[in-house]
């Protein structure tokens, strides 16, 4: 009988047998794992053997052990189990009418590491399917799903285009601040708006300038930037004061890299922007797009708990 007729013997039922006795330990673990007599394990041990025609087991120890011969099939075994896994989660998708691909668009504001968090839970329940993200500013987040390029953004309150449908998410607390070598950092108390105004204040600014309006700039010199990473290094830098999400600076403040300013103008919340989940009405969703829209709002309030100080029990 010619090599392959041999190989088309076996089946993936002996293939995950032999992962089985692997990671169980033994013959009788591996069968009461997946619920067989340990006879039928050992039967479609000994099968596999002689269909593949070379050892897989050390037969002078008590203890089941693989020889060389038997680690590179058990690998080989492996990669076939999760390739079929896989197959068959792509065609459950295919008939439950999962999407091929789902694409986001995030506003710089969102935090990056519920970001990370939100595409490995993605990943993890849509294997097969392709994610796509962007990170815009402003109103780029609502051009983005208006043209088609993304399905979900994630929008500030001054990107929120008209026509589309929008789920308030979470809030982002702005703090202002500075280095601590700025001469703003040496204030003590509410700083007047008369002191900031010759102090150049770095602003996150659109693209084109058609975009919204100018909010929460106090200072007549302005030096404007399109990035927000790019702005916290020129804040950390002393080359200004400005406004940054309290996420982002955290670590920042802690470490005395930046100083939190106390501006009079404004209260300890006045900026604080409620981030929307934002879509176009006449898109009908996926399951995919429907999962990633409910875990955004699962995983902002998520870290809206996190977020809030825990309360002192009592003495």
């Amino acid at each position: 009988m010619r090599w392959w007729r041999v190989l088309e013997t076996f089946t993936l039922d002996q293939l995950r047998a032999l992962i089985a006795v692997i990671e169980e330990g033994s013959f009788s673990a591996a069968a009461r794992k997946l619920h067989r007599v340990q006879s039928a394990i050992s039967t479609s041990m000994a099968n596999l053997e002689t269909q593949l025609g070379v050892p897989l087991w050390d037969r002078s120890t008590k203890v089941a052990r693989l020889t060389d011969q038997g680690q590179a099939v058990l690998a080989a075994a492996r990669k076939v189990c999760t390739e079929v896994d896989g197959l068959r989660k792509l065609t459950a998708g295919m008939v439950a009418g999962v999407e091929a691909s789902v694409s986001l668009c995030v506003d710089m504001l969102f935090p990056v590491a519920s970001l990370v968090d939100l595409c490995e839970q993605f990943r993890d329940e849509f294997p097969s399917v392709d994610l796509r993200v962007d990170t815009q500013a402003m109103t780029g987040v609502s051009a983005r799903v208006l043209d088609g390029s993304a399905t979900i953004g994630v929008a500030s309150p001054l990107g929120v285009a008209p026509g589309l449908e929008r789920k308030v998410l979470t809030a982002i607390q702005m703090v202002p601040v500075a280095a601590p070598r700025h001469p703003l950092a040496a204030l003590r108390g509410p700083i007047p708006t008369a002191r900031l105004r010759d102090e150049i204040q770095l602003v996150l600014s659109e693209l084109h300038a058609e975009g919204p309006p100018d909010q929460a700039v106090l200072s007549s010199r302005t030096w404007r930037v399109r990035d927000l990473h790019t702005k916290h290094a020129l804040l950390r830098a002393g080359l200004g004061w400005g406004n940054l999400p309290e996420h982002l600076v955290r670590d920042d403040l802690k470490a005395r890299r930046l100083v939190k300013l106390r501006v009079e103008a404004w209260g300890e919340d006045e900026y604080k922007l409620y981030l929307s989940a934002v879509y176009r009405g006449d898109v009908t969703f996926g399951p995919a797009h429907r999962w990633l829209l409910a875990h955004l709002e699962h995983l902002c309030l998520r870290d809206e708990k996190r977020r809030q100080p825990r309360k002192r029990a009592p003495r």
